[in-house]
């Protein structure tokens, strides 16, 4: 995908992003001497590994393009505001092709230069000696791999459960060296097929849950973020036994509704699974990731996007996440339904945060919905209202069964995960259309709608077009159907 040359100048150049000074200092082996020995020490390799994380970074908060956003832009959850900027407007109407910038080409470079680095550290790790050391840094190297290449194929591919033929058709390409192996620098390799790509995944997921160390700091993998992957993608694989017994190996408590807002202002880390953190020694080089929904001062708020008003409006009175998801933002003599999740720290309106890429809510929901496709009703019920006791006032289960009870999880689920970048996957793996209502963008649901309301289930525009620089340099690389 990349020749030698380019991966190294990648992962060097990804250390800009997370290094302060005496790390760079420790770099100095790897510019001048044999790259191939350059990890020698658990030091250096985590220095590696975290510009992996500065990889994953770059393309989750991007304020023009982020993963932590456009699932969302692309979904039923928001409106476009019309006193905004527009930005992002072509993915809101879905008029995206091969050579669109923003998102497109931003995922796909982004996610395989995180692939890059985690090879280079995979290839080199025998340069370790054998001990919880050197298993930790394969094991956190493993998941991040499986994890950006499962970014890309939910997003430029189909997912398993999403059609009957799902699994069969094209996939991306993992692109996987072994231990000590360097791979081949020139190929040019063919689509794999989606459950191919999916098996690579959870084989490396699998194997780095048996590596990774149980805490490793603010911002990087650990054991139960392992296992939250796996909950997620054995629920998206159609795996449901796995995604229950991986979700029971995590033990992150859920955050109570009173540590939602903290959370959500970077003043605890209650809840939280997997998150990519702001690093304040070279803080000026991080994207605001609450850029893309809105830019906010002491005077007005210029949302990008609200909160889209039957949505907002079907929010149970009683439901504690109300106040933290909306508040009403003012701009040109209009009031919005704005976003209040990704607004900033606290006291802050600068939308500079730490990306929460899983929660423990979002472990107990895939839990609660793999539990339902499996027929097991009064346990995803019981996993249902462990999260719903959490989140109403004066709680009393109202006893879903059947069709009450799945729509009641798929509920919880958009409410709870909203602007997180979860609903258009979520709409997508369950072969289901988006269908956004005809309310405008203002606070009362006046004011301009959508463009496009629906986008049918099947439509060949659920998988993002593969960018035309990759089409042009790799001749076995297929472009997806209807572009």
């Amino acid at each position: 995908m990349k020749n030698r040359y380019l991966q190294i100048l990648v992962f060097v150049l990804a250390f800009g992003f997370v290094a302060c000074d005496d790390e760079l200092n420790d770099l100095q082996p790897f510019t001048q001497g044999n790259p191939e020995t350059f990890f020698n020490s658990v030091s250096s390799f985590q220095n590696g590994v975290d510009g992996i994380y500065s990889q994953l970074w770059n393309y989750y908060s991007s304020p023009g393009s982020g993963m932590q956003g456009i699932p969302d832009i692309l979904s039923d959850n928001v409106v476009l505001v019309q006193t905004g900027r527009t930005s992002n407007e072509l993915y809101y109407d879905y008029r995206y092709v091969p050579n669109s910038g923003g998102a497109i080409p931003l995922y796909w470079s982004e996610a395989y230069e995180a692939v890059n680095a985690a090879n280079l550290i995979i290839g080199q790790i025998d340069n370790l000696a054998d001990g919880p050391d050197k298993d930790n840094i394969l094991g956190q190297a493993l998941a991040a791999r499986a994890w950006a290449h499962f970014d890309l194929v939910r997003s430029f591919a189909q997912i398993p459960t999403q059609s009957a033929g799902a699994g069969a058709s094209d996939g991306i390409v993992y692109i996987k060296v072994e231990d000590g192996d360097t791979g081949d620098p020139f190929a040019q390799p063919s689509r794999e097929t989606v459950d191919s790509n999916y098996a690579e995944i959870i084989g490396d997921l699998e194997r780095a849950s048996q590596l990774i160390a149980a805490s490793n700091g603010e911002g990087r993998l650990n054991r139960n973020g392992v296992y939250g992957m796996l909950s997620r993608v054995y629920l998206y694989n159609g795996d449901y036994q796995d995604a229950i017994d991986a979700a029971n190996q995590v033990t992150t408590s859920l955050a109570t509704a009173a540590e939602l807002l903290d959370m959500y202002e970077d003043t605890t880390n209650s809840g939280i699974v997997i998150e990519l953190s702001v690093n304040t020694s070279s803080e000026s080089n991080f994207n605001n990731v609450g850029v893309l929904y809105s830019q906010s001062n002491s005077s007005s708020t210029i949302s990008e996007y609200a909160i889209e008003y039957e949505f907002f409006t079907s929010i149970d009175p009683n439901d504690l996440r109300r106040n933290v998801i909306q508040f009403v933002g003012t701009n040109q003599g209009n009031d919005y339904n704005a976003i209040r999740k990704f607004l900033g720290e606290a006291g802050q309106v600068n939308g500079r945060l730490d990306i929460k890429v899983m929660r423990a809510a979002e472990v107990l929901l895939n839990k609660a919905e793999a539990q339902f496709e499996l027929g097991q009703e009064p346990q995803a019920l019981a996993t249902l209202d462990q999260l719903r006791a959490q989140r109403f006032t004066g709680f009393s289960s109202p006893g879903e069964t059947g069709q009450a009870l799945e729509d009641a999880i798929q509920f919880n689920r958009r409410v709870e995960l909203c602007f997180e970048g979860h609903r258009f996957f979520d709409l997508k793996r369950r072969g289901e259309a988006i269908q956004r209502s005809a309310f405008g963008d203002i606070i009362d649901g006046s004011g301009t709608p959508a463009e496009v309301q629906t986008l049918s289930a099947g439509d060949f525009r659920f998988q993002l077009p593969i960018p035309i620089a990759e089409i042009n340099a790799n001749p076995n690389m297929a472009q997806n159907s209807g572009y």
